[in-house]
């Protein structure tokens, strides 16, 4: 039986610890699925690498192939909506937690939980943008839905440096917006310029005590920390402006109060890229082959093996990671 590579999260029952190893597996160890992708690519985003350190319960199941997201080819389809030879990506849907995911050389997944990839990207520049380039893209369309544009002025973009952060940037500067670029690395100042960021903000501005309402600095916010961070973000957020909150990289909690809602109007739009609805993804794949300039994506994005996935992995958590790192799956 033809074996392929992948990544096997593994827990002792007794011990309830989990271990992580790059090992082989067949088609008839993957889990029930309508649709079998040949994985070309996959990449690492912040929730990978929970899930391979074990530093937050992302694995549900055991034994699990981690990875969150693929681009691919299908070989076998009964699917009405795709057939082999059909380029393929995938993003959600509780694959990397609850059902094995990319980090193998096939995957077979519900074809409800596929988008076909647009043409005009490769699968390589598919997975550069990944979850988190998608995630961004999602949290922009939603600053636009709230009626929100350049001209009502400034954008805080926190995490700056990360994927979500990064795609961020250059897609909003892209678009007009003067974006301010908060980051806890001042070294990558010129990175982010490059992006497109008009401002550096030092993280350290944005971490303490929350004020109940601070002064009005930006008109639009879009958030992958939590917690202190998009507290102090909510507090100087202008009158009747909206930060689109992503992630929990800070943490969970929020020790905020209601006064920024209640007293400037200021909306929190939280950003679900998980069970988004089939329409709502493809009309963000769509926005990032018009709107994100793929240089800068070439420039963010740098390149691993598959067997380099568990080492890098902590890289993500500890603040190490820049932009977008693919994983060369075939």
């Amino acid at each position: 039986m033809d074996k392929f590579p992948a990544v096997l999260v593994t827990r002792d029952d007794a011990t309830k610890q989990q271990s992580v190893a790059l090992t082989a597996i067949a088609e008839s160890e993957l889990m029930d699925g309508d649709v079998t992708v040949a994985v070309e690519w996959s990449t690492i985003n912040y929730k990978d690498g929970l899930a391979i350190t074990g530093k937050s319960p992302v694995v549900r199941r055991f034994p699990m192939v981690p990875g969150i997201d693929f681009a691919g080819t299908v070989t076998a389809s009964a699917h009405p909506d795709f057939a082999p030879g059909d380029a393929v990506i995938l993003d959600g849907w509780g694959v990397g937690e609850t059902h094995m995911g990319g980090y193998a050389g096939r995957a077979r997944v519900k074809g409800d939980w596929l988008i076909k990839r647009p043409a005009a990207i490769s699968a390589r520049s598919a997975m550069a943008v990944g979850t988190a380039g998608y995630t961004a893209m999602l949290a922009v369309m939603a600053l636009e839905k709230h009626g929100l544009t350049p001209a009502r002025g400034p954008v805080v973009v926190t995490g700056a440096a990360g994927g979500v952060g990064s795609v961020a940037i250059a897609v909003l500067a892209k678009l007009g917006w003067h974006v301010i670029a908060v980051t806890g690395r001042t070294s990558e100042a010129d990175y982010l310029k490059g992006l497109g960021a008009a401002e550096i903000l030092e993280r350290a501005e944005l971490a303490g005590a929350p004020k109940p309402l601070a002064k009005e600095r930006w008109a639009a916010g879009v958030d992958s920390v939590g917690s202190t961070t998009l507290a102090n973000v909510l507090s100087m957020t202008r009158y009747g402006g909206a930060v689109a909150a992503c992630g929990l990289a800070g943490g969970m909690d929020l020790p905020s109060s209601v006064a920024p809602f209640i007293l400037r109007g200021v909306a929190l739009l939280g950003i679900d890229s998980v069970m988004a609805p089939k329409a709502l993804r493809e009309a963000a794949w769509a926005r990032i082959v018009a709107d994100l300039d793929l240089a800068k994506l070439e420039a963010m994005t740098s390149e691993i093996a598959l067997a380099d996935v568990i080492g890098t992995a902590p890289d993500i958590l500890a603040g190490k990671v820049r932009g977008r790192i693919v994983v060369k799956v075939a």
